[in-house]
């Protein structure tokens, strides 16, 4: 009965290990394919980070300073470019109103008076917030699935890792199932049960 139990659970643990390697493959791929995009997109637009003069607050030396110069590649510099760049610079231009703050100010600076100053001046912030806001959920798109990519990458590990541990463990099982059948084939030629005497 151990042999047997031992055999079974020893089998049960070789097609874990075949699930997890599947796995641990298209983890790896998605992985792969993910950074891949990332990197290409990012890349197409040829975006420089800033530095230097342009990094107006701490905040942005702090977030961007290690960056300056190079080309935006990867989500990290998406997200610190959109949340610490473009943000701040919609923040100082609107004085921290969102664009749905500025937009119903603007309609109703239009209602009120389409041609005037005013109406003119909200216009162009409107836009301006609009063409931020677009640009930003686009970077933070780009970091949002760079960080799926990344976490792919960390389960594809785990994938492997436990399939090394269920053959490692099936190999184990099947050994201790044989051990334990050759132990039981002794035992019971010793007790005198074993092989039948013909004449």
């Amino acid at each position: 009965m151990r042999s047997t139990l031992d055999r079974l659970v020893s089998w049960m643990g070789l097609g874990l290990a075949v699930v997890l390697l599947v796995a641990g493959g298209m983890l790896t791929w998605a992985h792969n394919f993910i950074g891949n995009e990332v990197h290409q997109q990012l890349s197409s637009q040829a975006i420089t980070m800033p530095g230097g003069p342009a990094l107006t607050t701490q905040d942005m030396k702090d977030n961007l300073g290690k960056y300056a110069g190079q080309t935006m590649t990867t989500g990290p510099q998406a997200k610190a470019y959109a949340n610490h760049f473009i943000l701040a610079h919609m923040n100082e231009a609107a004085k921290g109103q969102t664009y749905a703050q500025v937009s119903a100010a603007q309609m109703a600076a239009a209602k009120a008076n389409p041609n005037s100053a005013q109406t003119q001046q909200l216009t162009e912030l409107k836009t301006t917030l609009f063409q931020g806001d677009t640009l930003r959920g686009l970077l933070l798109y780009g970091y949002a699935f760079a960080t799926i990519g990344t976490i792919a990458g960390y389960a594809a590990i785990a994938a492997f890792a436990g399939a090394a541990l269920m053959l490692a463990l099936a190999a184990f099982g099947l050994r201790h199932a044989a051990l334990a059948r050759r132990e039981s084939v002794v035992a019971t030629r010793v007790s005198g049960k074993a092989v039948p005497h013909t004449v």
